[in-house]
């Protein structure tokens, strides 16, 4: 009997880790498809937040490039551990939030949802009013 609970729990463990968008994530560009950054996902007080780890094939020939364009309190901030993703709540399965997604190579501030297409694929959309582009980042292995 206590085997049985054991193993119910370790499944159900590995079953609700599995199923998170916590974790970190490889971000590629809409055009060339080429792998553009690393991001970690995290919780704090209940909210889903993302800040990047990596930058891959920059364009700008520096180590860690600044938000030129940003008009908040990341202007001019170094890009690499920048949070862009700011205080996402669950909703079902998915978490969204207004002015929560930060593109860092143009300063825009959007509203967003995410959500996991498969353990490993992850949906990020970017809305301004009703017009909105969807990226899929990969769960870093």
């Amino acid at each position: 009997m206590k085997q049985l609970f054991l193993t119910a729990l370790l499944l159900i463990t590995t079953i609700s880790f599995s199923q998170s968008v916590v974790g970190e994530w490889e971000t590629y560009d809409d055009d060339s498809g080429q792998l553009k950054s690393k991001v970690r996902i995290y919780k704090k007080d209940g909210k889903v937040y993302g800040k990047i780890l990596e930058l891959y094939n920059v364009e700008v020939d520096i180590d860690n490039p600044t938000c030129i364009y940003c008009t908040d309190y990341r202007k001019d901030q170094p890009v690499k551990g920048m949070e862009i993703m700011t205080g996402f709540t669950k909703d079902g399965e998915e978490w969204s939030a207004d002015d929560a997604l930060l593109d860092p190579k143009n300063g825009e501030v959007y509203d967003g949802k995410i959500w996991l297409v498969s353990d490993n694929k992850l949906a990020v959309r970017g809305y301004i009013g009703w017009f909105y582009r969807t990226q899929y980042w990969n769960r870093v292995k």
